[in-house]
């Protein structure tokens, strides 16, 4: 299906709404509800869905009359109405309800839509002050015991909103898709710098540190990716599961430790300061995304670790890497070092234990045919040539930001699928900006071993992998990474993935730039791992 024809289904089956979702076709309690005047059109920032269950799914938009301010609605619970239907044109709609956007949540509104039937397509829609939304298609995940003979997932992540435009979008709007998977970095934190004038960061409060600090900050952040026209089709294109990494806060924070390091930095924050911030940031976060869980505004603390069954084909564990890590081995600059620090951290965790706990217990009971681990950074253990110094290349570098900072932690996991036989284990990560397919080892370097799992690393929506950088690493690849079936650093883009009960195929669906609003979307790479059989084998 071409872009164009998605997006305009979408477009026509808003404007059918707009005549459609009138007083007169709503409940008494609804038709009597007092709203407050919106003068403009409220919901700018789009609509979305996520967190699909067999009954139930989120339904989220909000409010604005200026975007970026979030007082410039009115200071009151705003009334919003909400429908769902079997058909684009909500001749049969379903389930219907007021919601309240309150504005101590920026006016956001997250529907819990329940009693819906298991594996269905559905419509939906909001109107408040007499303005209609544009209409969401969105899916329910099939009956935990249903036989799902099919599941087609997308996987995007580090959308730089300065670093280009994002074409890849419209691509992943235009797919056949049962949901989508966003890894992290929906957002990035950098002060106003962009080679495009018109994709300008908004200001925070306090510039200079090239971080965001406050909720005014987050808030008019989070809205300001919002206003983009193709990822608001791409979010109502589909039901959307997500998760954060670091540039929702900022580059590289572990827990309650901020990226300086330097107490003398401007930069440098306390715990106690850095848990404002966090604060600030999730409640954000919460506020511009489909999510169940309500949030406490102002605390730092929110779980966003939690799993999805679809039937017995897949199980999906969506892990949080950021909020219950310890911090990478000090002393590095960049996170990029030796990999002994990483090697000898047997006190570091990225999921804390609570979480790791969790996991386990739901890779352990899981009657799925494919085992999913969805989370944010490389789980393979990757060598780089010394690229902070071209001219000494060796030894190798690792990255300690991603899980070789965290071997012992690594090693737990992967000796947990290999003695618990997991059934089908599949990683998936995000955050390098760049094209990953490998095999997974307890040891990277015994390759006579059968691999426990294998690992897809999506490659960014338009956030860079240095230029320089790729020829090296391509290079070294294969005598450094072996285990590495497939890499590419120049294209952005997303995964698609089309999984039976016999195989996992995995494609690299790429634009041509991002300099451009509209690029073409093709497929560079197609690599598949066959049920029963782990590693990757070439499509």
């Amino acid at each position: 299906m071409a872009v164009v024809d998605r997006r305009q289904f979408l477009i026509g089956a808003a404007a059918g709404a707009a005549g459609a979702l009138t007083a007169s076709a709503l409940p008494v309690g609804v038709r009597t509800a007092h709203a407050a005047p919106l003068r403009t059109d409220p919901f700018r920032l789009g609509i979305a869905s996520g967190d699909p269950l067999p009954d139930a799914v989120v339904l989220w938009t909000r409010l604005v009359n200026d975007p970026f301010n979030a007082g410039s609605l009115p200071g009151q619970p705003i009334p919003v109405e909400w429908q769902v239907a079997t058909d684009a044109r909500f001749s049969r709609v379903v389930r219907r309800g007021t919601a309240t956007a309150h504005p101590g949540r920026a006016h956001s509104v997250h529907v819990d839509a329940r009693g819906l039937r298991p594996g269905r397509e559905y419509w939906y829609r909001f109107r408040a002050g007499g303005h209609v939304s544009e209409t969401g298609r969105t899916r329910t995940a099939p009956a935990p015991s249903a036989d799902v003979s099919r599941l087609r997932i997308g996987v995007v992540n580090c959308q730089d909103w300065q670093n280009g435009y994002w074409p890849a979008y419209d691509g992943l709007a235009a797919e056949d898709l049962d949901v989508v998977l966003h890894l992290g970095d929906y957002i990035y934190e950098y002060d106003p710098r962009s080679a495009y004038p018109d994709r300008m960061h908004t200001q925070p409060q306090t510039a200079g540190l090239d971080q965001l600090r406050t909720l005014v900050d987050y808030r008019a952040r989070h809205a300001l990716y919002k206003t983009d026209p193709s990822l608001q089709a791409a979010h109502a294109a589909f039901p959307w599961i997500v998760t954060w990494d670091d540039h929702e806060v900022e580059n590289n924070y572990a827990n309650l430790i901020d990226e300086a390091e330097d107490a003398n930095s401007p930069k440098f924050q306390s715990p106690a300061a850095m848990a404002a911030q966090r604060a600030a940031a999730y409640q954000a976060y919460f506020e511009h995304l489909p999510l169940r869980r309500p949030i406490t505004p102002g605390s730092p603390n929110y779980r966003l670790f939690r799993r999805f069954d679809f039937g017995r084909l897949a199980r999906i564990n969506v892990l949080d890497t950021r909020q219950h890590r310890t911090d990478q081995p000090p002393g590095i600059a960049l996170d990029f070092g030796p990999a002994q620090p990483g090697l000898d951290n047997t006190a570091g965790t990225l999921t804390g234990g609570a979480q790791e706990q969790w996991l386990h217990a739901g890779l352990a009971g899981s009657r799925a045919r494919w085992n999913v681990i969805a989370q944010q950074v490389m789980v393979s253990q990757i060598r780089f040539p010394n690229l902070l110094d071209p001219a000494n290349p060796l030894p190798p570098i690792v990255n300690l930001d991603q899980w070789d900072g965290y071997h012992p932690a690594r090693t737990r996991l992967l000796r947990f699928l290999a003695e618990r036989k997991i059934a089908n284990p599949v990683v998936l990560a995000g955050d390098i900006h760049s094209s990953w397919f490998s095999d997974l080892r307890i040891d990277r370097d015994d390759l006579a071993a059968a691999p426990v799992a294998v690992e897809f690393t999506a490659t960014s929506v338009s956030s860079d992998f240095p230029a320089p950088f790729i020829a090296p690493v391509t290079a070294a690849n294969p005598s450094l990474n072996p285990h590495v079936r497939y890499f590419d650093g120049s294209l952005r883009g997303y995964l698609r993935f089309d999984v039976t009960k016999e195989r996992w195929l995995a494609e690299a669906r790429t634009v041509a730039s991002i300099a451009v609003r509209t690029s073409p979307v093709s497929t560079s790479a197609s690599w598949v791992t066959v049920a029963g059989r782990p590693g990757l084998v070439p499509a």
